[in-house]
């Protein structure tokens, strides 16, 4: 029986065809390519304004590479546009429903890929980001740093068949917080309270003293989940079902009408986060692949096969990385309160005074 597996890339990053090239090598490698009982079809929605890139820088891709994979689909605003406008005269969607699954955002692009693998009859849906690689780095006791393949798409591919999700492991820049530097006008506790204040299901301050401060931003993967191949479904805590927007699969063989929609308050992101809060009825796996998280762009020669054996701290005086610094900040406040609301309503005004009182301590 063929199995049809969409992967999905929402990208707006100039070398998403070196992250591209990476990945299809990695299915070759891991025998995707040749196997006959699997088809790979890539569904590619790209953003020109995000890096001010071009068509071609998406769809130039090598011909050779073209040849491994079964099919591709670009989506851009023009497609997009005559697909809503379809829909809408068709009478499927109203215009208003329109806005809220298509468009611009990592939420409305990931609903956009889904719908088009649906429409085109795939049996997974697998999303890869373009900041993310297919491997995995450790440290051992002794500090020695080695590096480990992953087969993403592969092992999606194994366990999902008995989940309606499957979602795997991160490592490397998982955090947007660059390196800090404690002195006598910002605090260690100055900047917990900050952290404590803005915390949600991936930032905590455990999380940030543990690898923002004690280890230069980097997380690392755990050697045992790998070796042991532990696959373990997700429990319900605090009324979400945690997943990330990447290295996550969709069996799509279920009854695809059962996942709810990716969404984001705007200007926020978070649409993995607001997912997680309607997954009590679907049965979601966390499975032993993990990808590095490129998150500041400072590691691209992995793509290339250069194997760091240490990590720099991110620069804490680079422009860019203070501009992504306060825009997940910014994305992180925006959705919080809406968070709040859904998994904690109760507490939700008690909540919500206590980190205003938090703000204005740390903003005095």
């Amino acid at each position: 029986m063929i199995t049809h597996i969409g992967i999905g890339f929402v990208t707006g990053r100039r070398h998403f065809q070196n992250v591209l090239t990476t990945n299809i090598n990695n299915w070759l490698e891991h025998g995707l390519i040749e196997d006959k009982q699997i088809r790979l079809h890539l569904f590619i929605a790209y953003d020109l304004a995000y890096q001010n890139t071009e068509v071609k820088d998406y769809k130039n891709i090598n011909p050779l590479l073209k040849e491994m994979i079964d099919s591709i689909t670009f989506i851009g605003e023009e497609a997009t546009e005559k697909e809503t406008t379809s829909l809408t005269a068709s009478g499927e969607i109203s215009p208003k429903e329109t806005l809220l699954i298509f468009g611009d955002g990592y939420a409305k692009k990931r609903n956009t890929i889904m719908y088009y693998a649906i429409k085109k009859g795939m049996d997974k849906l697998i999303f890869l980001d373009d900041d993310e690689y297919p491997m995995a780095v450790f440290k051992d006791k002794k500090n020695f740093v080695s590096w480990m393949g992953q087969s993403i798409v592969g092992s999606h591919i194994k366990f999902n068949h008995n989940a309606d999700i499957t979602h795997g492991y991160h490592c490397g820049y998982i955090s947007p917080i660059p390196s800090i530097e404690f002195t006598e006008n910002l605090t260690e506790n100055d900047f917990r309270c900050f952290i404590e204040t803005i915390s949600n299901d991936i930032v905590s301050w455990e999380n940030v003293k543990t690898n923002i401060i004690g280890n230069n931003g980097v997380t690392y993967a755990d050697e045992e989940v790998v070796k042991n191949k532990q696959v373990v479904e997700v429990e319900e805590v605090n009324g979400l079902k945690f997943i990330s927007g990447a290295n996550l699969c969709f069996n799509l063989q279920r009854d695809s009408s059962k996942f709810p929609p990716f969404f984001n308050p705007p200007g926020a992101r978070g649409e993995d986060t607001f997912m997680s809060t309607c997954l009590t009825d679907l049965k979601v796996l966390k499975i032993p692949c993990y990808a590095f998280h490129d998150g500041f762009s400072s590691y691209n020669s992995l793509l290339n096969g250069v194997l760091p054996l240490s990590f720099n701290p991110a620069d804490n005086s680079s422009p860019e990385v203070i501009k992504r610094f306060v825009k997940a900040t910014i994305g992180w406040i925006r959705y919080k309160p809406l968070l709040l609301y859904v998994t904690q309503r109760e507490e939700y005004e008690m909540i919500i005074k206590k980190n205003a009182g938090k703000f204005r301590i740390v903003n005095s």
